[in-house]
C-alpha cells in the first residue's frame, strides 16, 4: 500500500520534466495525495472502532493502485490532482483498519509488532522510485497500468473471505460479562496532543525531504539517475529506522527512543543541505533512518494515550498528523520558487530540535 505513497514523491521530478510543473504545482500533488488523509483517515478509524469492515482494505487498495495509474491520463493538472486524490483516500482508509489490526492481534505493548507492519510499508516506499522508473520506461499508458500491479496483487491477498478480512476469523464478540470499568486504562487526551504535535513536525520534515530531495540533487548538478538514488537512500533509511525502533525501545523504553532519534536527526538533516553532494545519499539513508526509528512506536503511544479508541488513535497518528507535511509542501515550493530549494529546505533541519523538545515531556504509559 504505502509504495502508491512513495510513487507521488517519485513522480514529481518527472512532472516537473515532461509536464512543466513549477516547484510550487509539483508540490500540490504531494498535496492532494495528503489533504484527503489528513481530513478522512480519523474517519475511518473511527468506523473501525465501532464495526468490521472486510471490505474496506481491498477497496482501499484498489483505489490506491487506480489512482496512481490514472495519472498516467495527462488530461490537465485539476484531473492529475484528482487522481492523486483518488490515491490518497485509499492510503487513508487502508491505515486505521490495518494497524488496529495488528495491535488488536498481538495484545500488550505492540511495538515490535507494529514495527514489522510499518516496516511493509516503508520497503513499499524504499520501492516506488525503482517501480516508477521502470513503469515509465515502457513507453505508452502500458506504463502507467503496470504502477496498479502491486495494487491488484494486495487486493487479491485482502479479498474477503467467508470468515472476515483475508479469510481470517474476525475478532471474538465481547462477552456476556465486560471486564470492570477500572481495568481499562483512562485515557490521556493531554499526552495524545502532544504526541500529535511531535508527529507534525516529523512529518513536515520527511515529506518536504522526500517530495524535494530528487529536484534538490539535479539542482546541485546531479542527473536524474543520481537524484532517483538520493530518493531510494531516502526511503531505504526510513525502513531501517522503522525496524530499529522496535529493537531500541525494548531496550530504552519508548518516549526514551524517540527523544534520542529525533536528537541524531537534526545533523543528519542539516547534512542533507550542507554538506558536499555525494554525501546526500548518506545523509539522506541517516537521516530517514532516525526519523523512522519513532515512527510505529508513536502509532503504539497513541494508542495506548486512547485506549479504548485505537483505530481513532491510529487514523491520527498515522493519518492527520503524517499529512500535515503534505500541507507544508506546497509553501516549501513556493519559497524555493521565490529564493532557492536549499534556501526554502534549510528550516528543516531545526524542526527534529523541536520535535525532541516537545517528545521531553511525553509519559511512558503504564504496562
Amino acid at each position: 500500500m504505502d509504495v502508491y505513497q512513495g510513487a507521488v514523491a517519485a513522480l514529481v521530478p518527472f512532472l516537473v520534466a515532461e509536464r512543466a510543473y513549477g516547484y510550487a504545482a509539483a508540490s500540490g500533488i504531494v498535496l492532494a495525495a495528503s489533504l484527503l488523509s489528513s481530513v478522512v483517515q480519523p474517519l475511518f478509524g473511527m468506523l473501525a472502532d465501532r464495526r468490521p469492515m472486510p471490505w474496506l482494505i481491498p477497496l482501499a487498495t484498489a483505489c490506491a493502485g487506480l489512482g496512481i495509474a490514472l495519472v498516467g491520463l495527462d488530461a490537465g493538472y485539476p484531473a492529475t490532482v484528482a487522481a492523486v486524490a483518488l490515491s490518497g483516500l485509499g492510503v487513508a482508509a487502508y491505515h486505521p483498519a490495518a494497524a488496529r489490526l495488528v495491535r488488536a492481534a498481538v495484545g500488550g505493548p505492540g511495538h515490535t509488532a507494529m514495527s514489522w507492519f510499518a516496516l511493509g510499508g516503508n520497503v513499499g516506499f524504499a520501492c516506488a522510485p525503482l517501480l516508477v522508473a521502470g513503469a515509465l520506461a515502457v513507453p505508452g499508458p502500458a506504463g502507467w497500468w503496470l504502477l496498479a500491479l502491486p495494487a491488484a496483487l494486495g487486493v487479491l491477498l485482502n479479498r474477503p473471505g467467508p470468515a472476515g478480512a483475508s479469510g481470517r476469523p474476525e475478532a471474538a464478540p465481547v462477552p456476556a460479562q465486560a471486564p470492570a470499568p477500572e481495568a481499562v486504562p483512562a485515557e490521556d487526551r493531554r499526552a495524545f496532543l502532544r504526541l500529535s504535535l511531535v508527529v507534525i513536525t516529523r512529518s513536515v520534515v520527511f515529506t518536504g525531504l522526500s517530495t524535494f530531495i530528487a529536484l534538490y540533487v539535479r539542482e546541485r548538478g546531479g542527473g536524474g539517475t543520481a537524484g532517483s538514488v538520493a530518493l531510494f537512500a531516502l526511503f531505504a533509511g526510513s525502513a531501517g529506522g522503522t525496524l530499529l525502533g522496535g529493537r531500541l525501545a525494548g531496550r530504552w523504553g519508548r518516549t526514551t527512543t524517540v527523544r534520542r532519534a529525533y536528537a541524531a536527526a537534526a545533523p543528519a538533516v542539516a547534512g542533507i543541505l550542507l554538506l558536499p553532494a555525494p554525501l546526500v545519499p548518506v545523509c539522506a539513508a541517516l537521516a530517514a533512518a532516525a526519523l523512522y526509528v519513532p515512527f510505529s512506536l508513536q502509532v503504539t503511544l497513541g494508542q495506548d494515550y486512547l485506549p479504548t479508541r485505537m483505530g481513532t488513535a491510529s487514523g491520527v497518528t498515522l493519518g492527520l498528523t503524517v499529512s500535515v507535511g503534505g500541507l507544508a509542501s506546497p509553501l516549501i515550493g513556493a519559497a524555493a520558487d521565490a529564493l532557492s530549494l536549499r534556501a526554502a529546505l534549510l528550516p528543516l533541519a531545526a524542526l527534529p530540535v523541536l520535535a525532541w523538545a516537545l517528545a521531553r515531556r511525553l509519559p511512558e504509559p503504564a504496562a
